[in-house]
């Protein structure tokens, strides 16, 4: 696997640029969806999540592009990212037209689930504003020749949204490689996009093209069988069963796939039961595996977005020159705290981090 090299921060205005769609999420608490009365707002999207956590949590300078339509949702969404403190330079506007049926702002009603009934996502987000971009839509000579990037992330997400989204990835993807920009590519596969978009076989034939262009190759165990068409031996229909072993096998047989890729990682999860999971991560780079140890019945308060956290963990020790066994235990341990707060985005702080891939304990800090 070839060596990853990462810009110094002295020749780069970013340390990480994203590009994905950021929608408004919606939060019943201890309810469910179709009984509440009021819900909390927060504001989330997998690509946005790892800038954010960059950010807040690490300190480093993030920006996101993406497009948001120019009403009241809108500008919620743009108050919340402002909270978030990642850039909003690269931030496009798309005109309202009083109703929504030239472009809109997307919803995500999510409750948590707990106990044996799972967290249940119920999206909103057809004909958004960010779904509607195209090649040219974006300067990203600009973002990385001007003023220069240390990484760029993206994933299946963003490239699920559209017939043309895949086509901004690849034209961005390309911009980046073109000035030696770290590249990684989130597979997070939602079914529920890609459903009347071609189906798993769209998505893989979109996933396949776009990886190429990767360096660092993010994902779980169904992004890499549904989004990339590899199988996991040992894995059962439902996910109730994890085997280190197969997750080794399919990591190497992704890497001698695409030899493009430096690092390939995946989180191990087994969902016990909603608010009741192992918690564990799993790197290949440098042709060695670093494996971040599983925590055992970890309790679970909110685990929406705990897989991005761990990507920006993980990016993180990687744009500091850490070894991949720290970065892979950052990763693993940023995204453990982020299930322990509502919302997508992580509240975490760098000590905390850094206490729990100590091991230390939970006691009270007075």
């Amino acid at each position: 696997m070839p060596k990853l090299s990462v810009k110094p921060k002295e020749k780069c205005k970013w340390d990480l640029v994203s590009l994905g769609e950021v929608m408004l999420r919606l939060d019943p608490g201890d309810v469910r969806v179709a009984t509440a009365r009021e819900f909390r707002a927060w504001e989330g999207g997998g690509e946005y999540n790892v800038a954010r956590g960059l950010r807040r949590c690490f300190g480093m300078d993030a920006a996101i592009v993406t497009a948001l339509t120019d009403n009241a949702v809108g500008r919620l969404i743009e108050d919340l990212m402002l909270q978030g403190g990642v850039s909003l330079e690269h931030l496009r506007w798309a005109p309202f037209d009083g109703v929504g049926r030239a472009s809109r702002n997307g919803l995500n009603f999510t409750e948590r689930g707990f106990g044996v009934r799972a967290a249940l996502g119920c999206s909103d987000r057809g004909h958004t504003a960010v779904s509607q971009m195209k090649p040219g839509d974006i300067d990203w000579e600009k973002i990385f020749s001007q003023q220069g990037a240390r990484w760029f992330h993206i994933g299946g997400i963003f490239c699920a949204l559209s017939q043309a989204t895949p086509l901004v990835a690849e034209e961005a993807m390309e911009a980046a490689k073109r000035t030696h920009t770290i590249i990684s590519y989130d597979l997070n596969y939602r079914a529920s996009l890609w459903e009347t978009n071609g189906g798993k076989a769209r998505a893989q034939e979109v996933n396949r093209r776009l990886v190429r262009y990767a360096n660092v190759l993010l994902g779980n165990e169904e992004d890499f069988t549904a989004a990339l068409g590899f199988a996991v031996a040992g894995l059962n229909e439902d996910h109730s069963q994890l085997d280190a072993t197969g997750f080794r096998e399919m990591l190497k047989k992704v890497a001698n796939k695409f030899p493009n890729l430096s690092v390939v990682a995946t989180t191990l999860r087994l969902a016990k039961t909603a608010t009741q999971n192992d918690w564990g991560a799993l790197v290949l780079g440098d042709d060695k595996f670093h494996e971040a140890p599983m925590r055992q019945d970890m309790e679970i308060y909110d685990r929406i977005g705990g897989g991005d956290s761990f990507a920006s963990g993980l990016i993180y020790g990687l744009l500091q020159g850490e070894s991949l066994q720290w970065a892979a235990e950052c990763g693993a341990a940023h995204g453990a705290l982020a299930m322990t707060t509502p919302g997508d985005t992580s509240m975490a702080t760098l000590p905390e981090v850094l206490k729990v891939m100590k091991g230390k304990s939970a006691r009270i800090a007075r």
